[in-house]
């Protein structure tokens, strides 16, 4: 326990220093730091963009290998152990994990940007809308949940099965035994605490920042730097107060309003926006999704455009793999890894691909009976996108009021939650985290966010979008040698079993022949 103890202090105080070191220096040396970052960006994507495809490729089959593999059979958890959870209860906690200021923010103006300046081909046509929305499918589909599933397995499996900490560090125990619990297995803590900060805050300025957009679209508040500061102030003070006053049945009733609104919007959205229209368009971008499911994986035919949007996602979704993994392993105990990866990959995934398909049908069809409405709206400021849709419908002046309410309570709940992942991970793996510390990472998430958005001025979001993509790398890096290191661990595992299931075999078999004697 002392031992253990002292890593957590160890993990702990060098998160903070480097946190706090960071704040300072983006706080006194703004425009410093803004070039740090651009430099570090071209650096990592102009040389390394490829290495970002290849590895998710590389976590896609590794995932799919698993689920046909005999070691899908082996269960995260003890042999005897149940699942936690039923199925539906199961079903529906991945279905909210797949739902957040992300989706919401991105749903629509991601498609229009890329009807507008598509990465092939001519902006404005049909086909330019078709590519859209099959690239918007792309970003959102398979591909990150599968990124997810790979973190979460590596958690669970380690966990539940080999009753090690609950923390990324574990899942190297394969490859380098006890040292998890030295330097190397803290670098790779401090490593993780660093992707997530950066993946969380990415999505915190997001959300904020479309706050700011959409109170200044519907009511003319101005949305500048300072504004989405007060705003990312204000929501932090909530959900840490939440976190630190065991307020858990405000959070749940956030999170259920989460889910009971998202679904409203999509079911207005689907009736209002034109459901043929929605439908027809969802069938074609399913099957050519689908049908260029492995070309779009490894396509470098625009590398500008790849580091601007591809290259992002996956640096975003690897950045959240520690956050979301910790979500999705903790409701696992007692699933087989087959059951584990299948249901955390496509069902997620299939949720975000019937959102963007209402999403963004019902802006291509508003748009073009608006005369153009929406696109003129993106082009003016894409994070009003959102608000340009909702105006073209029914009841705008109550649904522009709840899709604010809907991304504060989609900013509060990531919040929140990855308050608790950091304390976590800086807490050698306490899956309840004492109170204060989970306090003392909810305000270091807001601080390091505003900060973010003050060096990044009028270019806020890619001041977020470079952070992530550099926190992100050496965590990706960590995500490849997991794989290795599950594997090894898996092989061991069913070897072992079978070996145990042999002489369980034999010792049945010469029961059976004493009988007969």
């Amino acid at each position: 326990m002392q031992e253990k103890k002292a890593k957590d202090r160890t993990v702990l105080y060098v998160s903070i220093v480097i946190a706090a070191l960071f704040v300072l220096v983006s706080m006194f040396f703004t425009e410093a730091t803004n070039a740090v970052f651009n430099q570090l960006f071209a650096l990592i994507t102009t040389n390394f963009g490829w290495l970002y495809l290849l590895a998710v490729g590389l976590f896609i089959v590794f995932a799919i290998g698993l689920v046909i593999s005999p070691y899908g059979k082996i269960k995260l958890g003890k042999d005897d152990d149940k699942p936690e959870f039923t199925n539906f209860q199961w079903f529906s906690m991945l279905f909210g994990g797949g739902m957040g200021i992300g989706l919401v923010f991105w749903s629509v103006s991601e498609p229009i940007m890329h009807f507008l300046s598509p990465p092939m081909g001519e902006g404005g046509t049909q086909s330019a809308m078709e590519l859209a929305m099959r690239v918007s499918f792309f970003h959102w589909g398979l591909h990150p949940w599968v990124i997810f599933a790979i973190g979460g397995l590596g958690l669970a499996y380690f966990q539940f099965r080999k009753d090690l900490p609950f923390l990324i560090s574990s899942a190297f125990y394969p490859l380098i035994g006890e040292r998890i619990h030295g330097p190397i297995g803290k670098t790779i803590d401090i490593i993780a605490v660093f992707a997530t900060i950066f993946g969380v805050a990415t999505s915190l300025g997001l959300g904020s920042t479309q706050i700011a957009t959409g109170l200044e679209y519907i009511w003319g508040i101005e949305s500048t730097p300072i504004t989405v500061s007060i705003i990312i102030a204000i929501i932090t003070v909530i959900f840490t107060l939440a976190t630190v006053s065991g307020l858990h049945k405000a959070m749940q009733a956030a999170a259920n309003l989460k889910i009971w609104l998202s679904i409203a919007f999509m079911v207005f959205i689907f009736v209002f926006g034109g459901s043929v229209f929605i439908l027809n368009n969802f069938t074609n971008t399913l099957g050519s999704y689908i049908q260029n499911l492995v070309g779009q994986t490894f396509w470098m035919g625009n590398v500008e455009w790849l580091n601007g949007w591809t290259i992002f996602y996956w640096a975003w979704w690897i950045a959240w793999a520690p956050f979301v993994g910790q979500f999705v392993a903790r409701v696992s105990k007692g699933r087989s890894i087959r059951e584990f990866i299948l249901a955390v990959s496509l069902l997620p995934a299939g949720f975000s691909l019937i959102w963007i398909a209402i999403y963004g049908g019902a802006a291509f069809n508003l748009n073009t009976i608006s005369n153009g409405f929406i696109e003129a709206a993106v082009g003016a400021d894409y994070t009003t996108a959102l608000f340009a849709l909702l105006q073209q419908l029914p009841l705008y002046g109550i649904t522009s009021i709840l899709a604010i309410v809907l991304i504060v309570v989609c900013f509060v709940g990531a919040a929140n939650s990855a308050t608790y992942v950091l304390a976590m991970l800086t807490s050698g793996g306490d899956m309840d985290p004492d109170k204060k510390l989970r306090g003392g990472w909810g305000i270091a998430q807001g601080l390091i966010t505003i900060m973010l958005i003050l060096v990044g001025g009028t270019s806020a979001l890619k001041a977020l979008q470079t952070a992530s993509i550099v926190a992100a790398f050496p965590y990706m890096l960590i995500m490849i040698v997991m794989c290795f290191s599950i594997l090894k661990a898996l092989k061991a595992d069913y070897s072992e079993s079978q070996l145990l299931k042999k002489s369980n075999e034999f010792k049945d078999v010469g029961s059976a022949q004493k009988a007969i004697d």
